[in-house]
């Protein structure tokens, strides 16, 4: 922890005469901008609700509203570890910050998984694509560009808790491919986890399969899985002092609000599209 900690250090950040940090302020007119676009996105929706044509699916024959429950709690618990790796970071203790970090980061992937395994269950079984309905159309489009959100999310964390690492006075290309190498087992470990894992664990407990089932279904994606998690333990082994403090603090900041704004986005998303048909 740094000596320092608790005072912010805002030098590499100058503020503008309404006392925000540049960073900060501009990243709240971009979050309007994903704002509005969010708001089109959820009229159009309701807008066709109330008009659906004949060849319209039941949603209540369709959503599955205990698993998106399920991972709505999910995508908002994310949003307490955020703000506990805000305060950590703004503390200077890093350790603590990388763990809430973590998790989040877990929660991010197991709502993506969820949302995989909802929609490979929309277009297979349920058979509700994007071309075939209005309504799978404006669904699809609104919770797909929402699952987008959710994991360029998902990599900024990844990338900010991979930059905690850098050592302090660090240059030259042996960090650089250090650094390269840690995204590229991180990002297999990401995805092995939301494409296969989690959607194969669904899979067991809505369907009624075995745990035998999923093991010999999913044999190779848990031997990656296994040998990233490795790989990126001995990526945070400690290697004496590193740059990232609570000078940055600015940047988990930004990083917190873009969270925020997409589990609220959420909550808004799962009232309007989910909660709406069962009223």
């Amino acid at each position: 922890m740094s000596s320092h900690a608790g005072q912010i250090d805002h030098h590499h950040d100058p503020s503008t005469s309404t006392g925000i940090p540049n960073k900060k302020l501009m990243f709240w007119a971009f979050l309007a901008s994903d704002c509005m676009f969010f708001g089109t996105l959820i009229s159009t929706h309701l807008v066709y609700r109330q008009h659906p044509p004949p060849e319209t699916h039941d949603p209540t024959k369709v959503f599955d509203i205990s698993l998106t429950s399920f991972s709505t709690f999910i995508l908002l618990m994310s949003s307490l570890m955020m703000a506990l790796a805000v305060n950590a970071i703004q503390r200077g203790n890093v350790r603590a910050t990388r763990s809430s970090l973590l998790v989040t980061i877990l929660f991010g992937l197991i709502f993506l998984g969820c949302q995989v395994f909802e929609f490979t269950d929309f277009v297979y079984e349920k058979h509700m694509t994007l071309t075939n309905s209005i309504f799978g159309s404006t669904f699809f489009t609104l919770t797909g560009t929402h699952g987008t959100h959710v994991a360029i999310g998902v990599l900024w964390l990844g990338l900010m808790y991979v930059r905690s690492f850098k050592p302090a006075g660090a240059h030259g290309s042996a960090w650089l491919v250090r650094t390269f190498a840690h995204v590229l087992v991180f990002a297999a470990a990401a995805a092995l986890m939301f494409i296969f894992i989690v959607p194969g664990v669904l899979h067991i407990f809505i369907s009624g399969h075995s745990a035998g089932d999923f093991l010999s279904h999913n044999a190779g994606p848990l031997a990656g899985e296994a040998v990233a998690l490795a790989l990126l333990w001995v990526f945070a082994r400690p290697r004496g002092p590193v740059e990232f403090d609570e000078r940055h603090a600015i940047d988990v900041e930004s990083m917190g609000l873009y969270w925020h704004f997409v589990d609220i986005v959420w909550i808004v998303i799962f009232t309007a599209v989910y909660l709406l048909e069962y009223i």
